[in-house]
């Protein structure tokens, strides 16, 4: 959280200024990284076919009327197996639990899986009083009928303040659902300038875009033992920016997967990350990417801190 708090200077007694955290939790690929760039309009989180994209708590900002909206999208809560897995989860209660307000995503045409069960037992953890609302998302894959047996099977296994069905994909209910929000955030001045929509570090911002690329690029090969950093950041004199990333792979092997043949792979990658960092920057973008081996990458603390996530708390 910034030290800078913001009032406009249109807020008014009869509207005073609302603003607050919503966490976004549900089981990997629920949808709450598209939830998320849908509802801040623009791109600020990962978004892949592929589950257990985002890794760090990633916070989009959204105004709305007078009320500003800080989504923390955590990353999907699954059986965690490995450090990286045990931090990631631990990442994503820790955002519920510092959140204003709750939303669970349950994707329609899943319904109650045995991994969403398992959420709605872990809400009972949560403070006292904290609003927890239903979001049934993908709505455009069920009948009308199975979405409504399916909202009363869920409100029945936990009592949700409120029941939102989405696509968060095509924006469908998503205006309603934001609705709600700027109403029930606590009354405070705003947390962040008005214009500003996420407050990732933009090294981190452009590192996720680039794993993002890599990981469309590779599909089944080796997303989940990679991982990005943004090593140096130069302005230079005529505007743009010079980016040099390295991304870290965890095998001799999966460096020429990554490089591809003739380094075709990398150089893909490289141009889709530039021209997406350069529409998201509004401004020239030189980046260059390097590939190297860290065999032990997903046990050294620094490379957590690096992604946002705290080290320790992979602690079996």
């Amino acid at each position: 959280m910034t030290d800078d708090i913001t009032t406009p200077d249109h807020a008014t007694p009869d509207q005073p200024t609302r603003a607050g955290f919503v966490a976004l939790i549900g089981e990997p690929n629920a949808g709450k990284s598209t939830l998320l760039n849908q509802m801040v309009g623009a791109k600020v989180s990962i978004v892949t076919h592929k589950v257990q994209t985002t890794r760090a708590r990633i916070r989009g900002i959204a105004m709305h009327g007078p009320a500003q909206i800080v989504f923390v999208d955590t990353p999907g809560i699954f059986r965690p197996r490995r450090r990286l897995d045990r931090s990631m989860v631990a990442a994503a209660w820790g955002g519920a639990s510092d959140a204003d307000v709750v939303l669970v995503l349950i994707e329609a045409h899943r319904g109650l899986t045995d991994g969403a069960q398992a959420i709605l037992d872990q809400l009972a953890n949560l403070g006292q009083g904290t609003p927890v609302a239903l979001v049934i998302n993908k709505i455009d894959r069920v009948k009308a009928e199975a979405l409504l047996a399916l909202s009363k099977q869920l409100n029945e296994a936990y009592p949700f303040r409120e029941t939102f069905m989405i696509s968060a994909m095509r924006g469908h209910g998503c205006q309603q659902l934001r609705d709600w929000l700027a109403r029930s955030l606590p009354e405070s001045p705003w947390l962040y300038p008005e214009d500003q929509i996420a407050d990732l570090p933009m090294r981190m911002i452009a590192a996720e875009i680039t794993r993002e690329k890599l990981t469309l690029r590779l599909h089944e090969e080796i997303p989940y033992q990679l991982t990005v950093e943004t090593e140096a950041w130069e302005e230079k004199d005529d505007g743009s920016a010079r980016v040099d990333q390295v991304v870290y792979v965890a095998r001799p092997g999966h460096k020429g997967i990554v490089l591809g043949k003739g380094g075709e792979t990398i150089k893909a990658v490289g141009q889709a990350a530039r021209v997406e960092l350069e529409a998201f920057m509004g401004r020239r973008v030189h980046l260059f990417l390097q590939v190297r081996v860290r065999e032990n990458w997903e046990n050294e603390a620094e490379r957590y801190d690096e992604i946002g996530l705290n080290f320790r708390d992979g602690d079996g």
